[in-house]
């Protein structure tokens, strides 16, 4: 089976899954797992893998609107080089820095491929989860769509350095924040901004009418193609931005966009269920990341 069906399955065994975290008493608790093979393409340096790795956990924590308090991270490899080792750590240590927390280590093992598990723990009290979206709500995402996706032309241009930089994304945890007090359902892009609606409507009961020339594309996408149709494929389907997607009420938009200075943009709204999934009045396709 795949990643997907993997977590229906679970879902009948375990109450916490279906969010981009789990809560246990006031405690947000996330984990990721990165391989060089799929998440780490050629020319990654070790210190955007640690940037990257420890990130994808803290934007969990920031889809449910909390505050991170910690990250760790299982690091294994092939074998031990001593710089990629420090730069990998240096990387951990300034994302988590970057949103406030604080790195705290973690564990080492040898492994035949680079591979990276991460946790990260936050607080919160209210958290935000994907099944509060109601009808009439904005369908609203922070930052731009489809920066990882141009990162990727780069690193196969062999324009490691933009792409590195372009991998190396915020966690949303400010606009996390702002946003937890009036969203109504919330969760992270990492599969995928087309994905991701259909994992809120599906959690909500819910439809989204959202529309293409609202979508915040990254301006890197238009500078590795100059077709638009492309463009809005990369934005919308190829994943990995680690952008928050909410359902927010639109008399309380004023001040979410008032409580962070992360661009938040309005991109559709929620809508019955029985309306379905569109874009520009069309179905829009359940189509991004998948894990295998």
């Amino acid at each position: 089976m795949d990643e997907r069906a993997a977590l229906a399955l679970l879902e009948s065994e375990l109450e916490a899954v279906g969010d981009d975290a789990a809560v246990v008493d006031g405690l947000v608790v996330t984990t990721d797992m990165l391989h060089e093979r799929t998440d780490f393409p050629d020319g990654t340096s070790r210190y955007t893998a640690g940037w990257r790795a420890v990130g994808a956990s803290l934007s969990d924590v920031a889809a449910m609107g909390a505050e991170p308090t910690a990250a760790v991270a299982a690091y294994a490899a092939p074998e031990f080089d001593r710089e990629a080792l420090l730069e990998f750590v240096r990387g951990a240590g300034d994302v988590c820095e970057r949103v406030g927390t604080r790195y705290v280590g973690g564990d080492l093992d040898g492994h035949d491929e680079f591979t990276v598990a991460t946790t990260a723990i936050g607080r919160t009290d209210a958290p935000v989860r994907r099944s509060g979206a109601r009808p009439d709500d904005l369908v609203c995402v922070t930052g731009t769509l489809g920066r990882s996706a141009a990162a990727l032309e780069y690193f196969d241009r062999g324009e490691t350095e933009r792409g590195n930089d372009l991998f190396r994304f915020e966690p949303r945890i400010e606009a996390g924040l702002a946003l937890a007090p009036h969203a109504t359902a919330m969760m992270d892009s990492s599969d995928g901004l087309a994905r991701s609606l259909h994992q809120l409507g599906e959690a909500s009961d819910c439809g989204f009418a959202v529309e293409s020339d609202r979508l915040p594309i990254d301006d890197a996408v238009y500078d590795v193609t100059a077709d638009a149709d492309a463009a809005l494929e990369r934005a919308t389907t190829f994943g990995e931005d680690f952008e928050l997607v909410a359902a927010v009420p639109e008399d309380a938009l004023a001040a979410v966009r008032s409580a962070t200075p992360v661009p938040i943009s309005v991109i559709g709204t929620v809508c019955d269920r029985e309306a379905g999934i569109t874009m520009d009045d069309e179905p829009l396709a359940d189509r991004g990341y998948t894990h295998c």
